[in-house]
């Protein structure tokens, strides 16, 4: 299913290529040897952030940046640019850069390289995670509007955050986002364990959980392999995950008001999510103000979806939205 009301960018930065005009893929055969990384470091306070980049080799500037902001239980690097030995495509980071995207993303306070702390990272720790990395891409880069990918906690993130610093959004997606969690199974099993989220700031991870994170809505979905090389990752940096967006989803929302996101919106819905029901993000859908928004439903993949087995499919569908032209004004 698909609902799409046509897309007006809401502001054009000067010098700006439209995402339109993106190239043909560079990427063949997963060779990712025409795309570069980088590493950056911003502080939050005493909080050291660590901010990582991938863009072709030869990406010219004013290249459109995509911001991917991660979930509840594994770190920006470790989900967006995961490297599976025998399984190419599983970086989300290698596939849009090879697209022509200037794609960055973060490790939020309390995961994968930036500072453990004794922080249980809220929504609003995310929040201010952005706030402190935002204005480094826009120094590298000189592109203040971003595109924006948030996944499920992730999306509570970006969304409150493009309600806080509109002018730093030029698109939104929203993947895998809960808006109210009213009679979503996962959350209210998280309701369950309120008590066991206050009383202590992180969660013991292993390689169950990060399998169970997969598997939970429908096994069939992904590569038992896909979910190993995530633990093999997240667990050389730390066996524990932060609470707090745990926390906040189980008794603090809503989050994210709809009708102060002014940006153009996508919201993606896997076939199998139980963070939360159709109706309240189809509830959630109708109160976006601006026109240009889009809903997309994909048959074949479930809470995760950029790390499953049809996780082309969602890459399918932002792709049209970040690169879908503008609206010309005479």
């Amino acid at each position: 299913m698909r609902i799409r009301i046509g897309l007006k960018r809401r502001t054009i930065m000067a010098g700006v290529a439209l995402a339109a005009a993106l190239p043909a893929p560079a990427m063949a055969s997963g060779d990712t040897s025409a795309i570069v990384a980088e590493e950056f470091w911003v502080q939050k306070d005493a909080v050291r952030l660590y901010v990582y980049r991938k863009l072709l080799r030869a990406a010219s500037a004013g290249a459109p940046v995509l911001f991917l902001v991660h979930g509840s239980s594994f770190s920006g690097r470790g989900g967006f640019d995961l490297q599976v030995p025998g399984h190419p495509g599983y970086s989300m980071m290698d596939t849009f850069a090879s697209l022509g995207f200037d794609v960055w993303t973060m490790d939020h306070e309390g995961y994968g390289r930036s500072s453990r702390t004794a922080s249980n990272s809220d929504v609003a720790s995310g929040v201010a995670d952005l706030a402190a990395a935002f204005p480094l891409v826009e120094r590298v880069t000189g592109i203040r509007g971003l595109m924006v990918y948030g996944q499920s906690s992730g999306a509570l993130r970006a969304g409150a955050y493009a309600m806080r610093a509109p002018e730093r959004f030029d698109r939104l997606v929203l993947d895998a986002f809960t808006h109210t969690g009213e009679g979503a199974p996962e959350i209210m099993r998280r309701r369950a364990q309120v008590a066991t989220y206050r009383d202590n700031a992180h969660r013991p991870m292993n390689r169950d959980s990060f399998t169970s994170i997969f598997s939970r809505d429908d096994p069939a979905t992904f590569e038992p392999a896909m979910a190993m090389a995530l633990a093999d990752y997240e667990l050389a940096l730390g066996n524990t995950a932060p609470s707090g967006t745990y926390l906040d989803m189980a008794v603090n929302l809503p989050k994210v008001d709809p009708e102060r996101l002014a940006c153009p919106v996508l919201m993606t819905r896997a076939e199998t999510d139980g963070n939360a029901t159709e109706a309240e993000l189809f509830a959630f859908f109708a109160r976006l103000p601006n026109r240009d928004k889009q809903f997309a439903m994909m048959r074949g993949v479930a809470h995760v979806a950029v790390l499953g087995t049809n996780r082309a499919r969602i890459f399918h569908v932002m792709r049209e939205f970040l690169s879908y032209p503008p609206l010309r004004v005479a």
